[in-house]
């Protein structure tokens, strides 16, 4: 399904009746991430999921974003489907960043929240930054020898080592480079929203540790490290974490 949100034409997946749970999926990826959660998630609340703007079929935006905008977008969308406040919001990655600061600055207000795997924790970023420095050129050179196609590939993947999704979407750096900056830290301290945090144990990118500084913060959330999962824990724990999720949202 499509509408028109500032200006962007958005596409969005609706499915199933009751309370409405949004999802926020992550930077460079799209609703689709989620299908198997919102199948079952379908069968007891109204599953509502963006393509974020620039992913997916949602239109990149015109400037360069942050996660502000991105707060304010999803207000505006709600609003435009003329749905209440969510009663339930779950962000991956980017998203939960997302999640958070939108919650913050009370573009959305949720009467629960699920952070899977969120990004935001931006301190003692300086050897990552530079790691990725590094990497960024020894990669371009290394990979000269390969066909384009498979140069992106791998160096795709070797960002991703060094934690970093901007090669995922090349036609947003600045705003990728703009919203990595934000650290939302701050906003989760300030959350009275209960939340669960889940994260995988053999993320290399976004790691468990992150989720121990969230739940410092975040008075009265509750933590789930899952073992043998990485960044997209979702898939690669589906049942474990479908039932986690089911499990806080009764």
């Amino acid at each position: 399904m499509q509408l028109v949100v500032n200006n962007l034409m958005a596409h969005y997946t609706l499915s199933g009746k009751g309370k409405l749970v949004l999802l926020l999926h992550g930077w460079g990826d799209n609703a689709e991430t989620f299908s198997g959660l919102s199948a079952h998630l379908a069968k007891n609340y109204q599953v509502l999921a963006p393509d974020l703007p620039g992913f997916g079929a949602t239109e990149a935006p015109k400037q360069t974003w942050n996660l502000d905008d991105y707060a304010s977008f999803l207000g505006q969308f709600l609003k435009k489907l003329k749905f209440d406040q969510p009663y339930a919001i779950i962000g991956h990655s980017n998203g939960g960043a997302l999640a958070i600061r939108a919650v913050s600055l009370g573009a959305v207000q949720p009467q629960k929240l699920v952070l899977l795997v969120a990004s935001g924790v931006r301190t003692n970023n300086k050897l990552k930054r530079f790691s990725l420095k590094i990497i960024a050129k020894t990669g371009n050179i290394a990979t000269l020898w390969l066909p384009e196609r498979y140069r992106r590939a791998l160096r795709k993947s070797l960002y991703g080592a060094a934690g970093s999704d901007m090669l995922v979407a090349p036609h947003l750096q600045d705003t990728f480079k703009k919203t990595v900056r934000q650290d939302v830290q701050g906003d989760a301290a300030a959350l009275t929203t209960p939340t669960l945090l889940i994260y995988g144990a053999a993320d290399n990118a976004v790691p468990a540790a992150d989720g121990r500084q969230y739940h410092d913060l975040i008075k009265g959330s509750r933590l789930e490290i899952v073992e043998r999962a990485s960044h997209f824990v979702h898939h690669d724990q589906p049942e474990q974490v479908t039932k986690l999720i089911e499990e806080f949202l009764k």
